[in-house]
């Protein structure tokens, strides 16, 4: 949460850090190695369980900024954060963004450290007892998440405040720093595969090019290659490259390094990414795969518009939920990968245990509310994003009061299939199979013959019946039919019974049309009011359709 003491910590550890290892010079000692906007790095002796003998480890140090830019900063590289320290204002406890920071590194990062931050600020005598009391509480924070029972340590990264003298001595930083060569481990890194890179600073230097500095998210980079800049439409090639200060040839996913190629504004690029040229895509809308957050409040309704983080942008976007057609909730889904041959269900909302369709099975008694596995939604962005093929993506809703106290993280998910064309409306969407279930209900007005009855209360007066001819309806008593036509003027349709009718049906029939006629000699009035008294045994009649939301021509499907 904003001002629980971030800068203050990440400035500590890494003057402690290089002092305690290596007992830098007194300059650097003094400023701490400050890469860049918000990178510092710690070095330490390489812990045990990395490797034998002497040797050193390095942590990058990723500073995030005040929170709103952590949604949007955080997200887009996420893939190369390899552990979170989440840190806590001891006096205060969790606050609202220290909520958010927690779900955001519950999507995107394997391991944390809690920090309780400022205890200096607690009275000497109380401190400890404090200190246990807030330990115990995180604890019990996070019970539910997938950081229960992470390493909690409690530290004063600056005692005194930003006004106190320099040579104020960090209280448990220390101590903190053998926590994070504990849980230190050799990620994962792959140099195959496109490359891909968050640029945070850009500058020029005459003579030489301008300069992209950066963490590489994926692939690999090397002298000579050459790498697009897609938010500027061109291609530029690699001149030169540092790691550290360190002239190098060679950079793969996870290293921070500084790109120099031929001289362009660097005004232009601010932040954003570049790649390996054509391997990134501008998309107008995309199909994902998602999961609500559970500490989102509230529905997440389709036809919504949610702030969508997609790659390192967050644009405006309108969702549409679908899940899996019910016979196939319980089938495992292949991942990362959507099927355009499967029919979807149209969803009103996601589904959770709380939304809504869940309430009226709850109200009709179906305890076992059946959630599907997987759900998907198809985004619409108000205007195109560029990202790479199968991202990260995460929707909220920032536009809520950032002191009320509520998650605005709504959901987040995997970016599946995204569409290029502006037109995709057209080109694209009628390939998705998403229906809706559409249930019209009538009633019998009366038998013709043994064959067939006439229909009422299925159609407007204005509805082409011809377009529903040929459809199956079924009787509320049991009868399949067929529609054939319309009858009349008044939306009112004729129902062929290839079965026949049963005996009881026409009994039953037979007796409400003789009520009406008795009821009612001539005075329409009455006609209208008998036959509304007698519909309290009328013999309904259904008719089931599906209809494929993005079918141009509505056709109406029956199976």
């Amino acid at each position: 949460h904003i001002d629980s003491g971030k800068t203050a910590l990440a400035r500590a550890l890494s003057t402690t850090g290089s002092t305690a290892a290596f007992d830098r010079a007194p300059q650097s000692r003094a400023r701490g190695i400050t890469l860049d906007l918000g990178f510092s790095c710690l070095r330490t002796a390489l812990p045990p369980q990395l490797g034998p003998g002497p040797g050193e480890l390095q942590f990058t140090l990723v500073d995030c900024p005040g929170h709103a830019s952590l949604i949007r900063t955080i997200i887009g590289g996420a893939q190369i954060i390899d552990l979170m320290m989440l840190v806590i204002d001891v006096t205060k406890g969790m606050q609202t963004q220290s909520a958010e920071c927690l779900v955001i590194g519950q999507i995107a990062c394997q391991k944390m450290v809690v920090v309780l931050n400022k205890i200096d600020l607690l009275p000497e005598g109380k401190r400890q007892s404090a200190i246990e009391k807030m330990t115990k509480k995180m604890q019990k924070t996070l019970e539910n998440t997938k950081f229960c029972g992470c390493p909690i340590v409690a530290v004063a990264a600056k005692p005194g405040g930003p006004e106190a003298p320099e040579s104020e001595t960090p209280i448990g930083v220390s101590e903190l720093i053998e926590v994070l060569k504990s849980q230190a481990y050799l990620p994962s890194r792959d140099p195959s595969g496109h490359f891909l890179m968050a640029v945070d600073h850009c500058f020029s230097i005459k003579g030489q090019g301008t300069v992209m500095t950066g963490t590489i998210l994926s692939g690999s980079v090397s002298l000579g290659d050459n790498v697009e800049i897609p938010a500027l439409k061109v291609t530029k090639k690699v001149k030169s490259m540092q790691m550290f200060h360190t002239p190098v040839t060679y950079a793969m996913q996870g290293d921070r390094v500084g790109i120099c190629v031929t001289q362009f504004d660097p005004k232009l690029l601010e932040r954003g990414l570049i790649c390996t040229p054509e391997s990134l895509h501008t998309i107008h809308a995309a199909i994902i795969s998602l999961k609500k957050i559970q500490y989102f409040r509230g529905p997440l309704q389709t036809k919504a518009k949610f702030h969508i983080t997609v790659g390192h942008e967050t644009v405006m976007g309108r969702v549409m939920f679908f899940s899996p057609a019910p016979a196939d909730f319980k089938e495992e889904i292949e991942e990362n990968v959507f099927n355009f041959e499967k029919d979807y269900l149209y969803q009103e909302e996601y589904l959770s245990k709380d939304s809504k369709t869940s309430e009226e099975n709850k109200e009709n008694d179906q305890s076992e509310v059946q959630l599907p596995k997987q759900q998907w939604a198809l985004l619409e962005f108000e205007k195109p994003v560029t990202c790479p093929k199968l991202c990260l993506v995460i929707g909220s809703k920032l536009d809520t009061d950032i002191h009320a106290n509520t998650c605005r993280l709504a959901f987040h998910g995997i970016l599946l299939q995204g569409m290029e064309e502006k037109n995709y409306a057209e080109t694209f969407l009628p390939k998705l199979k998403v229906y809706k279930l559409k249930h019209k209900e009538g009633q019998v007005e009366r038998v013709m013959d043994d064959y067939s009855v006439i229909g009422r209360s299925l159609f407007k007066k204005e509805t082409n019946i011809q377009i529903f001819v040929g459809l199956k309806v079924k009787l509320s008593t049991g009868e399949d039919g067929v529609i054939e036509g319309g009858f009349g003027q008044s939306g009112k349709f004729k129902i062929r019974i290839p079965d026949g009718l049963r005996p009881d049906t026409k009994m039953l029939l037979a007796v409400a049309s003789k009520k009406k006629s008795k009821g009612s000699k001539g005075d329409p009035a009455k006609e209208e009011e008998s036959s509304r008294s007698d519909s309290a045994q009328p013999v309904g009649i259904s008719l089931l359709f599906k209809r494929y939301v993005f079918d141009t021509q509505k056709k109406m499907i029956q199976s």
